[in-house]
């Protein structure tokens, strides 16, 4: 099977327009929340400076306002029996799970990831970060034995926030078939887009983030994934690959 990989430079709603109706297969996805620059402000969560991976400080917030658009979009793109899995915080859940409901989603509960070692803060220092886990229309699990914890250690020294590969994998192959498209309009990284591809699926990226487009990019073509790159917008045309089988 030949996969296809794309990563855009692009505004996350902005590429997800790009896309046609109806046509992804599953999103994952890691927004830079609002209220983790509360979080840094306190000292409760990473005081990002210049991690062994990057040269970047911090990255630009996705504020909660935009929360209705996203989530218009990503309920436009995804095909009709589909998932939907974003990373966030127990504050952003709040908003983020009746904003879900609100645009058509079924919001079934909060996967729990489990870092296995406490992070930063006080008032019980965490240790976890909730998934959650919404549908559109009904597609049924493809493992009804899989625990809604997920343990898996976080990374240290890596790109800003970075997460797993593991975890990813574990959504991806609950949630999809081989040759299917996997989508992440925050991928980072692009931990999201290698468990894809080393499952057998399509994967399709942005990120505003010059830097962890190109470092996605690398990724990809060090696991053998032709990538196509955008710069820009490319007017009309659909953002995501197509599907292989």
């Amino acid at each position: 099977m030949k996969l296809a990989a794309t990563v855009a430079r692009l505004d996350a709603v902005e590429w997800l327009r790009t896309m046609k109706a109806d046509s992804v297969d599953l999103i994952i996805t890691d927004p830079a929340y609002e209220s983790l620059e509360k979080h840094r402000a306190i000292g409760t969560t990473t005081r990002l400076k210049h991690s062994k991976a990057s040269s970047n400080d911090w990255f630009k917030i996705f504020p909660n306002a935009r929360f209705p658009e996203l989530f218009r979009e990503m309920y436009r793109v995804l095909r009709k029996h589909s998932h939907l899995y974003l990373f966030c915080d127990p504050e952003t859940m709040r908003i983020a799970s009746t904003v879900g409901e609100d645009v058509g989603f079924k919001f079934w509960k909060p996967l729990v990831w489990d870092k296995k070692r406490i992070g930063m803060g006080y008032h019980y220092r965490s240790r976890y970060e909730f998934i959650l886990f919404f549908e559109k229309g009904k597609r049924k699990l493809n493992d009804l034995g899989v625990s809604d914890i997920i343990e898996c250690a976080r990374i240290y020294n890596g790109y800003p926030t970075e997460k797993p590969v593991e975890v990813s994998d574990v959504l991806v192959r609950q949630s999809t078939a081989p040759g299917e498209l996997v989508v992440d309009p925050f991928m980072g990284s692009g931990s999201v887009g290698i468990a894809a591809v080393r499952a057998g699926r399509n994967f399709a990226g942005s990120d505003i983030c010059v830097e962890a487009a190109n470092v996605a990019s690398k990724r990809f073509s060090e696991v053998g994934v032709n990538v196509e790159e955008w710069q820009t917008a490319p007017g009309r045309r659909s953002a995501a690959p197509t599907r292989t089988t």
